[in-house]
């Protein structure tokens, strides 16, 4: 049963100071101008109809730097969605915004407004990955904006981008630390997606910026993933969400998109550690044949068998001795993975 949903209120590219060259939210998005306070509210009721029975609801802008926009229009907005918070119908109000866009001021008026999470799109924490992507902010801005965010009682998000110029596996490895230093509450995983009428996608026309493939997108984020979840961080998101125009190829180029993303990074790590299972039993590829059981909980076992099967058919080609099973032990907690020996 779902726990847990975020009503998305996307206001694209609004009160931004800052054209990054990875940013086209009008085509992330899919809209070309605000909402109005009527689609904001019509927007909220057509995910509570949906949504059912989930205890914890969020109305959540996204889109933009929400912050960066005149301080009455925030008002307005986040007005609308206190009202149902108010009677009940939503239990929390979510934004996100850029690091050099967060003041006192601003903290206390989110504050005012019962606002619950602020996330930030921090991206990277080189200097110099920073700089050739034109974020117009450094590294300190990070670290303060998150101190006042969490002196101000605010939950903290931290959104991550990985694979964009200048960046390295290294470095991407150094980002993840560096957010377990200021202990967030949640993170997302973006490896960059090229997209159509941005700066990126000319420097990609121009033979300028070679986009990750997905190996070592996979590779990459798999890295930050282990260390963020080993600081007990909730990893929300990993990928751009498929969007109609996504999906259908027309925006995204440089084959760095894929729907199910996070689903091949949580599947090369669980094929990781069944491997290693299998060593710790002194199973290597071409001994004696045998017989193996691989266990999950059920929410866990499309990891186990891998995107499209990939795990089930890798453990078959490199371990052609063995009879392996695939399947469910409920009382396995999620991302727990067991292999069994039949005798």
């Amino acid at each position: 049963m779902k726990t847990h949903a975020i009503i998305p209120i996307f206001i694209p590219h609004q009160g931004c100071p800052h054209d990054c060259i990875f940013c086209n939210q009008k085509k992330i998005t899919a809209r070309t101008a605000p909402p109005s306070p009527a689609e904001v509210e019509e927007t909220i009721e057509t995910w509570l109809t949906t949504l059912g029975d989930v205890p914890t609801v969020e109305a959540a802008f996204y889109g933009g730097s929400f912050t960066a926009i005149p301080m009455e229009e925030q008002s307005l907005y986040l007005s609308i969605a206190e009202k149902y918070l108010s009677a009940g119908k939503i239990s929390g109000i979510h934004l996100s915004t850029r690091p050099d866009c967060i003041t006192p001021e601003i903290l206390e008026n989110l504050r005012e407004h019962h606002v619950d999470t602020i996330e930030l799109g921090v991206q990277s924490f080189d200097p110099e990955v920073l700089r050739l992507s034109a974020r117009g902010h450094d590294v300190a801005c990070v670290y303060e904006s998150s101190r006042l965010i969490q002196e101000y009682g605010f939950r903290l998000g931290i959104q991550l981008m990985i694979g964009l110029p200048g960046d390295t596996l290294e470095k991407c490895v150094f980002s993840a630390q560096e957010v377990v230093s200021l202990s967030p509450d949640i993170a997302r995983l973006y490896p960059t997606v090229v997209i159509r009428d941005t700066e990126l996608y000319a420097q990609y026309q121009r033979g300028e910026y070679v986009p990750l493939t997905e190996e070592e997108a996979v590779r990459r984020t798999k890295e930050m993933y282990r260390i963020l979840t080993g600081a007990g961080i909730n990893v929300i998101r990993i990928g751009l969400k498929s969007s109609d125009i996504m999906a259908e190829g027309a925006d995204a180029a440089g084959g760095t998109f894929h729907p199910a993303f996070r689903q091949l990074v949580e599947g090369e790590l669980a094929r990781e550690t069944l491997e290693e299972l299998l060593a710790a039993m002194d199973i290597t590829a071409g001994e004696k044949p045998g017989k193996v059981t691989f266990l999950s909980n059920p929410y866990s076992f499309s990891n186990m068998v891998g995107h499209k099967g990939r795990n089930r058919r890798y453990f078959q080609e490199r371990y052609p001795q063995l009879s392996i099973r695939f399947r469910t032990d409920p009382s396995l907690e999620n991302g727990c993975y067991l292999v069994r020996i039949l005798t």
